[in-house]
């Protein structure tokens, strides 16, 4: 039997000659559903260089380099975001990515801006997790003009600037961890909000409509001020063994942010009485939650999906480097999940 020939894999393919040319000999540029068509056919018929074929595909594929400006390296929830968003860009079938990881461990706008900025002089696109202020923003403005779309990931940011927003729905995240709360601690007391800081859209957000449930359907319970920990576990600890020893109604916590470990290492102090008349709720999903998940002492944790997230924000940044010249923002809003310690799965 003689070996398939260009012609015959045309045919079977059901392209011209030329066209497997341009991906034989990379003479051109194919979309990535005509090249997919090609191996395809190829395979079936035992065409003998498909091999090849394979190496022009990826090179045919547009080449993207995507720049990602992360919160916080200590931290290990950030630290499984970023595994995620590497293996999002790895596992991508349509764009060869080369992915820049950086963790912004100064916090301040001033720092997340001037490192915006910099990443804007090679990247295609920018997704970025911070605290909104007006120097954020102004840096998001600056890329704009450059033609490098910014994408909010995690947080929303009120740059009109900004090419999208990939997250959760952080509006019922807040009334569904004051269903937790309300539901589960027995009788009525008082209900202590942490967030980590007030510029986090996602946590301010969260927190406005925890206090919007409790309102409505559970105003039996006391809601304190917000306490601020600055996305630091020694300040958790400290304000919730202040509230071991001065509240004696305290029924629940809602860490929203940064400094579950802090709270659990005060939890962890108390005796097994008085570590079951407090719920604690969170947002966090690294393995300290999964720990306090596991021993009973969080009551849920309504994550971000590590799964999902990346995938969507991946898409969106591919999706917007082709249209720079729009000014329509791009969402997508991703089902948190719930955990509990009967559905943590370690």
């Amino acid at each position: 039997m003689n070996r398939p020939t260009i012609a015959d894999l045309a045919k079977a393919a059901g392209v011209s000659v030329s066209t497997v040319n341009r991906l034989l000999h990379g003479t051109g540029t194919l979309r990535p559903q005509t090249a997919d068509l090609i191996l395809s056919a190829a395979q079936q018929i035992g065409f003998r260089s498909s091999g090849p074929l394979h190496e022009r595909r990826r090179d045919n594929l547009p080449h993207r380099h995507l720049s990602f400006l992360m919160q916080q390296s200590h931290r290990p929830l950030c630290r499984i975001w970023a595994e995620a968003l590497l293996g999002a860009c790895a596992r991508r079938t349509d764009a060869v990515i080369e992915p820049d990881m950086l963790f912004q461990d100064d916090p301040s706008p001033e720092a997340v801006a001037a490192n915006l900025l910099k990443m804007g002089g090679s990247a295609d696109a920018i997704a970025v997790i911070s605290a909104d202020h007006p120097l954020v923003g102004q840096a998001i403005d600056e890329l704009r003009v450059k033609g490098v779309p910014v994408i909010a990931y995690v947080t929303d940011l009120s740059a009109a600037s900004r090419a999208g927003f990939v997250g959760t729905d952080n509006w019922k995240a807040g009334r569904t961890a004051a269903w937790f709360i309300s539901q589960t601690s027995g009788r009525p007391g008082k209900v202590f909000p942490l967030i980590g800081s007030n510029r986090y859209q996602f946590q301010d957000i969260s927190d406005a409509s925890f206090r919007s449930y409790m309102r409505e359907h559970a105003p039996e319970f006391h809601v304190s001020e917000t306490l601020l920990t600055h996305e630091a576990p020694k300040n958790a600890y400290a304000i919730v063994r202040r509230l071991i020893a001065e509240e004696p109604e305290l029924r629940g916590i809602f860490v929203n942010g940064g400094g579950i470990s802090g709270v659990l290492r005060a939890m962890r102090e108390l005796a097994a009485e008085q570590q079951c008349k407090i719920r604690v709720v969170c947002r966090d999903i690294g393995p300290e939650t999964r720990k306090g998940l596991s021993e009973g002492l969080i009551t849920a944790s309504l994550c971000h999906p590590v799964d999902r997230m990346p995938e969507e924000l991946i898409d969106v940044m591919l999706r917007m480097i082709e249209r720079t010249d729009t000014r329509l923002i791009e969402q997508r809003i991703v089902p948190f999940e719930i955990l509990t310690p009967e559905s943590i799965w370690t």
